[in-house]
């Protein structure tokens, strides 16, 4: 596909509209301490995974309002007594599930723990998921899919119930007597990179231990700007539903707000590796651009300063980006990072 999006110095420079609200980090310091009021009950049982060099547990935590969220959690195989590992929480993309206990080992075989969460209510695409969304009609009306599930309000809203899900994963990754809770990167792709951006914020001031975060061709970034460009992918779900519900446009954007991570990961104090392809027609580039550049720079802590980070493009990728490229690159980022 042909470039379509902003020229690269000009993306380099790009910043969004969004506006933060002013009570953002009341909402979330609500949302998650409701989610903290109930136990954690992190379940690690062993499964087979017909894998000589990996072990795989099948995981369940509280997520939102208690609820079971489900994961895996690969370790090497190979591992010394009294040790713990350093571990890669890893969030899926849009419509994606954990998958099978054998799919995705890269981290673990790298020599991490390598945490998985599922993502409510998905695992119908990419990869087979399984756990429930028992909030399908939160909010009223909306397009099909979860990009305006429960959008009339940011109570209600999906990314409410992933997003806290996703801080939870977290300390139930840290809770495993092998992972070391002071070494947590955050990684996805896709939904997951804007996943992993978002709790990049979320943990600051709130979760000590995430010290790097690996969000690919994220989304989740900018939404003004998604939905007004996108062509292909979750977006148009957005703009779908403002095709027909003329009148909400600025109603949904204010809902938006407080889920987009140009905003949240303004909060993030963690080193970032970013990527971006800069053909990209789903997550847009100037989205990701949006991201990269507002990353870390509104610490809540303000005597510390911004994150280290750097943002890899991909001239001529789509949403696939740099694949199994930008693993290595992301592998050697955490060997300079993890001790």
């Amino acid at each position: 596909m042909p470039l379509f999006d902003l020229p690269l110095p000009q993306l380099r420079s790009y910043t969004s509209d969004v506006t933060m609200p002013e009570d953002l980090r009341e909402f979330w310091d609500a949302t998650i301490g409701d989610a903290r009021a109930y136990p954690l009950n992190a379940r690690f049982e062993p499964v087979e995974n017909y894998l000589a060099v990996i072990d795989t547990f099948d995981v369940t935590f509280a997520g939102y309002g208690g609820e079971a969220i489900k994961g895996w959690l690969h370790l090497p195989a190979t591992r010394i007594s009294g040790s713990r590992l350093p571990v890669v929480v890893q969030y899926v993309g849009y419509s994606g599930g954990r998958g099978l206990a054998n799919q995705e080992t890269g981290w673990a075989q790298a020599g991490y723990a390598h945490f998985i969460m599922d993502t409510r209510g998905q695992g119908y695409g990419s990869a087979v998921g399984e756990t429930d969304d028992p909030h399908p009609s939160a909010g009223g009306v909306g397009y099909a899919g979860f990009m305006t599930r429960g959008v009339g309000s940011r109570e209600d809203y999906y990314y409410r119930r992933v997003y806290t899900d996703a801080f939870r994963a977290v300390e139930a990754a840290q809770s495993h007597p092998e992972v070391d809770s002071a070494q947590v990167v955050l990684a996805g792709g896709s939904q997951g990179g804007g996943i992993a951006v978002a709790i990049s914020g979320l943990v600051a001031g709130r979760l000590d231990g995430v010290v790097a975060a690996l969000p690919d061709v994220p989304f989740l970034q900018d939404f003004p700007r998604g939905i007004d460009i996108t062509p292909r992918g979750p977006y148009p779900e957005i703009a779908a539903f403002l095709a027909r519900h003329r009148d909400r446009y600025e109603q949904v954007l204010d809902v938006l707000r407080y889920f987009d991570g140009v905003n949240l990961g303004r909060w993030a104090t963690a080193p970032a590796l970013y990527s971006a392809g800069q053909s990209d027609d789903v997550c847009p580039p100037s989205t990701v651009f949006a991201s990269f550049n507002a990353y870390g720079s509104g610490a809540f802590d303000s005597s510390i300063p911004g994150p280290t980070k750097a943002i890899e493009v991909y001239r001529f990728n789509n949403h696939e980006g740099g694949q199994e490229h930008h693993w290595i690159k992301q592998a050697l980022f955490l060997r300079q990072l993890l001790v």
